[in-house]
């Protein structure tokens, strides 16, 4: 067994989990999440806690209840928390605007350029040259900040770009004559 799913998931307060014969549905105060369930692992909920134990001692089986567990607990913490993914505009005249579901960025090109944010997902921009991404489900607030950061991501050179806002970019030294 994975030694990740050894521990157990605890359920906060007003997070309730139920567990169907295909898939795991989890409900909280900002939303509810579902995942598909894996037949080689038994989840079994006491004490407002999920246990994750192997079905069969295959190795993946092994494997797949790690895996279960972290995407469990990353539900859990979405739906009680939320997620959120921060990314700074770095560059002259770079900026952008949320507004309703689609975010406005205005990144060098020679056409403003629009991305229209998912359903579950927020943005926000507290000053024109900061995004924040949030939403209850981790992996998509990171695959539309990743999207975010592809349009227009951080040069060597400069450093221009779209960045994480702990994402540190390697300055390269210019060509000398």
């Amino acid at each position: 067994m994975s030694r990740i799913a050894k521990y157990p998931v605890p359920l906060p307060k007003g997070v309730e989990a139920t567990i169907a014969a295909e898939q795991i549905t989890v409900k909280g105060p900002l939303g509810t999440l579902m995942q598909a369930l894996n037949g080689e692992v038994v989840i079994e909920h006491q004490n407002n806690e999920l246990s994750f134990k192997v079905a069969n001692d295959s190795r993946e089986a092994k494997a797949m209840s790690g895996t279960l567990r972290a995407l469990v607990s990353n539900m859990v913490q979405g739906v009680s928390q939320g997620f959120e993914k921060k990314l700074n505009l770095v560059g002259v005249g770079y900026k952008a605007a949320a507004q309703g579901a689609s975010l406005n960025l205005s990144l060098g090109f020679s056409h403003p350029v629009e991305y229209a944010l998912p359903e579950g997902i927020k943005a926000e921009t507290p000053t024109p040259t900061e995004i924040v991404i949030k939403g209850i489900d981790k992996q998509r607030v990171g695959q539309v900040a990743a999207e975010v950061r592809a349009f227009r991501p951080p040069e060597p050179y400069k450093g221009k770009g779209v960045r994480y806002i702990d994402e540190v970019v390697i300055i390269k030294e210019t060509k000398k004559k």
